[in-house]
């Protein structure tokens, strides 16, 4: 329950407020900005208590968003309306920031009253609050007979209208995999995450339900084998969109749920997993001393042949004062980033059980004899269509509606690069008088 929601610049004056208890002294703002200059040295949370009072607030571009409660409120629930009223503000106003707040203060004014009554949330899907608050002026000529509230409001699917109609009816499901991955420059690896999500675009007639079954192997929060003895994918920090019956899915892992329309995500997970390097990327280099270096990289798919990474784009550090590069790969083209001191080799498509080489030249003017020990780390960017590196899939996914239309559901997976990082993975030679090669010590 919140006392208080303001919208505050970033020196924490008022822009615009709502109170819908009135039981908060007036300078709860100027209080908030001196909490928070206060905690600036220490580890910021999203929720400062002083006093009895709780300030829960999120910060967005060049404001902050504020709920106060000087109640044992739910916190957690606080800062999700604050997330969710952020939402809602950048689908009527694109970009939410002080111009576009004071510009529209009349619709915030508006949307703070239906989206919170007497401190509690209610309606906080966009779709349905602009069914009936708009930013035309002339709804407020509206007679009072002629205003009415979607029946979405006070029903049970408060996320979706009824009446919703298309001549083709179809759903896409995308499960979408993102690896975050850093490794040492001798192979070890140091972190290791996969962060999935399940994202929905809806194009179906009606109010029906979905009915979406994973795979055996999947197992939510518990460590263990499947009946198979196969190891079990283990998700974390499983987060499910408000339309999924949860019951239904405690059961029987059933994910059951009446889809909003258009998009949105229907589930993100994590999992912490020793996953192997999809794209393997190791240099060796040549230093010249005083005069130029060479780069030998090797990048190796290390995952099956039968898939293809597409849009690959590899990022090998090299030292700010070279010039003059020369470049002969394998495959795809290079190019010199002197912004990022990096080489970028980008290969548009790389099957699995492939090696591709590069070779690069670089003069160097100002060598320097002792070179910095930390270099920073390769980095590689690519995607992996119809592949998951977790191995969950789709089973089944039906869709029931009372009138019986046919609907066709397409799935989709993509694997793709996150903060994906190989530590130096490099190996440097100093080449002597006499051409005489020395490995250089890391």
């Amino acid at each position: 329950m919140a006392h208080a929601v303001f919208v505050l610049d970033l020196k924490g004056k008022s822009i615009i407020n709502r109170h819908y208890r009135g039981e908060l002294a007036p300078n709860i703002p100027q209080r908030f900005y001196s909490l928070l200059i206060e905690k600036e040295e220490e580890s910021l949370s999203p929720i400062i208590i002083d006093d009895s009072i709780s300030y829960i607030y999120v910060k967005h571009n060049n404001l902050y968003f504020l709920a106060v409660t000087n109640n044992n409120a739910d916190a957690s629930m606080l800062l999700s309306f604050l997330y969710k009223l952020i939402e809602v503000f950048t689908d009527y106003f694109k970009e939410v920031e002080e111009e576009s707040v004071r510009d529209n203060f009349t619709i915030v004014y508006e949307l703070l009253d239906e989206m919170m009554d007497f401190g509690y949330p209610q309606t906080t899907e966009s779709q349905v609050l602009q069914e009936f608050i708009t930013q035309e002026s002339h709804k407020l000529e509206l007679s009072k007979n002629d205003v009415h509230v979607p029946a979405s409001v006070t029903g049970a699917v408060s996320w979706r209208k009824e009446g919703i109609k298309y001549r083709k009816n179809e759903l896409f499901l995308d499960v979408i995999e993102s690896i975050n991955l850093l490794v040492a420059s001798n192979g070890t690896i140091l972190r290791s995450e996969i962060v999935g999500a399940m994202k929905v675009r809806c194009f179906l007639s009606g109010m029906p339900e979905l009915r979406l079954g994973l795979n055996d192997r999947v197992q939510f929060q518990s460590k263990g084998r499947d009946l198979q003895g196969q190891k079990a994918i283990e998700m974390e920090d499983v987060t499910f969109h408000q339309c999924v019956k949860l019951s239904k899915f405690e059961t029987d892992r059933t994910i059951s749920f009446v889809p909003p329309d258009g998009e949105f995500e229907l589930m993100s997970y994590r999992l912490n997993t020793n996953v192997k390097p999809i794209i393997w990327v190791e240099a060796i280099v040549e230093s010249h001393k005083g005069s130029r270096v060479e780069y030998m990289v090797k990048a190796k798919s290390q995952f099956k042949e039968r898939s293809t990474a597409v849009n690959v784009s590899i990022c090998v550090p090299v030292p700010p004062d070279a010039d003059s590069p020369k470049f002969r790969a394998s495959v795809g083209s290079v190019a010199y980033a002197p912004e990022k001191d990096c080489i970028v080799w980008t290969i548009k498509q790389f099957p699995g059980g492939k090696e591709y080489y590069l070779r690069a030249h670089f003069g160097l003017p100002s060598l320097a004899e002792d070179q910095e020990a930390t270099k920073p780390p390769i980095t590689v960017n690519f995607e992996i269509p119809y592949f998951t590196v977790s191995g969950i899939q789709i089973r089944y996914l039906k869709i029931v509606d009372k009138s019986g239309y046919q609907a066709i559901p397409w799935v989709r997976y993509l694997t793709k690069s996150g903060d994906y990082q190989i530590k130096s993975n490099v190996t440097d030679y100093m080449i002597g008088e006499g051409g005489k090669k020395q490995a250089v010590k890391k």
